[in-house]
């Protein structure tokens, strides 16, 4: 089995630097062996909101857009969890849950399929640790008029 690290590496992905909370929170809570990650955005690996995931699927946002933005999401929970545990390999037994938030007009019908970049992201690093339990709900309006937000639970050791 390849680390997670080599999956990245094959992926031609550099996990981003753990981003640091825009409110009065904390990006991730330990208890005993689950860690939940706060709500991350799609910030790039500059750390910044890309324009191209900005804004509403259904309107300015194509589907295309809105899953790399997931994908980016992913990658920050992800920065997240290793924030928490230091090692992917040795310290994640299991991404439990991802909960995503797709920003969109009201008769947007492809949040699943959106979702899947965050979902699908989480397989290819972690394998079968990756697999996880999910809700993906539409909303009105996001953080910083993100087009995506994934948050997410993990056992660790």
């Amino acid at each position: 089995m390849s680390s997670v690290k080599e999956r990245l590496e094959k992926l031609g992905i550099t996990l981003p630097k753990a981003a640091a909370p825009v409110a009065n929170y904390v990006p991730f809570v330990r208890v005993g062996n689950l860690v939940v990650i706060s709500g991350q955005i799609c910030f790039g690996a500059d750390g910044k909101l890309a324009d191209a995931h900005k804004g509403k699927l259904g309107a300015e946002i194509s589907n295309e857009a809105g899953i790399a933005a997931a994908r980016l999401c992913a990658l920050n929970v992800l920065a997240q969890v290793e924030a928490a545990v230091g090692d992917l390999d040795h310290g994640v037994v299991q991404c439990v849950r991802l909960g995503g938030f797709i920003n969109a007009v009201p008769s947007f019908a492809g949040l699943a399929p959106v979702m899947n970049g965050a979902s699908d992201l989480m397989v290819e690093v972690l394998g079968d640790r990756g697999r996880h339990a999910r809700s993906t709900v539409g909303v009105a309006e996001l953080p910083l008029d993100a087009a995506v937000e994934v948050e997410a639970m993990f056992e660790v050791r």
